[in-house]
């Protein structure tokens, strides 16, 4: 645990898990030093590509209850006005950077500042430069190396959606942002840094291809009786009926001597399978993760 709370920021790759490849070695560098897991979503309803953006998003966030009343799949009434993140979290102060007109108004519902990409994004040859990275930090209060006394924002959450070349994006973001965090800066001790990527719209030869679970038929039957509900098929006491056993977010975490390596590799479905040390946990409870480090929140989990 840091001895100060940390600032967080969080590039959310929505659609690219997909196109993952060795070629994106900042990606693949920093899950080598990171804590990495699969985030667990539920089935998706019958819906449009922007809906599945916002729905999915909201479950980062813990805010389906927000989603389903914003979409009109809840009635908006006394009991379900929508609490914003900071109200939820400590007064915790966050922003969203995305070119997603419909993120953007869920985003301001639930009490996020929000940034265009598009404006704060420095491009070279198509791929962000250096200055993107520096703005970004800055919004945390990260500047010139510096770590200031006050920040704009304890969190900031960058949504890059679906495109194929918007990996690079990320892979080219994650380097600059490492190599402004080296070792003795200012910076490395209070960033925690997370990636999360999602597989966007998925089809149902995607439950076989990328199962986080044993089917049944596999499993020994004298053995499967005995192996116990896994905890991100739990919400409390009660069984998350809904709970997608395929096509998770993959996502990798680092904050430098704050958070435990373990023997993943590559930002890849196979590898996070064999080798991550968090396995799976639900979606909804990533904010609690990273709210924690920023001293918002209580632990969640062990």
């Amino acid at each position: 645990m840091a001895d100060k709370p940390s600032r967080a920021l969080v590039l959310y790759g929505d659609g690219l898990a997909r196109f993952v490849d060795p070629s994106k070695t900042h990606i693949h560098s920093l899950a080598s030093v990171a804590s990495c897991g699969f985030l667990s979503l539920p089935h998706a309803p019958p819906e449009t590509e922007n809906e599945r953006v916002v729905r999915e998003f909201s479950h980062l966030l813990d805010a389906s209850e927000a989603y389903n009343v914003a979409s009109g799949l809840k009635p908006k009434g006394n009991d379900n006005e929508i609490p914003t993140l900071a109200e939820r979290f400590m007064g915790l102060k966050a922003a969203l950077v995305t070119d997603s007109s419909t993120l953007s108004s869920f985003g301001k519902l639930i009490g996020l500042d929000v940034f265009q990409f598009s404006e704060i994004s420095q491009k070279s040859d198509s791929i962000p430069s250096d200055a993107t990275a520096s703005k970004l930090l800055r919004l945390l209060g990260f500047e010139g190396g510096n770590c200031l006394d006050v920040s704009l924002y304890d969190s900031v959450f960058v949504h890059i959606g679906v495109d194929e070349n918007n990996l690079g994006i990320i892979d080219s973001l994650i380097g600059s942002i490492m190599k402004m965090a080296q070792p003795g800066s200012e910076i490395v001790p209070r960033l925690h840094l997370s990636v999360v990527l999602s597989y966007g719209s998925v089809t149902d030869k995607d439950a076989a291809v990328f199962a986080v679970n044993t089917p049944q038929q596999d499993m020994n039957p004298a053995l499967a009786g005995l192996i116990p509900r896994q905890s991100y098929t739990m919400r409390g006491e009660k069984t998350r009926d809904d709970v997608r056993q395929y096509c998770p977010m993959l996502v990798a975490q680092w904050q430098h001597a704050v958070t435990r390596k373990d023997l993943v590799d590559t930002l890849s479905f196979e590898a996070l399978k064999k080798l991550c040390g968090n396995l799976v946990i639900p979606a909804d409870r990533f904010i609690h993760e990273v709210a924690f480090k920023l001293w918002k929140a209580p632990k969640y989990g062990a």
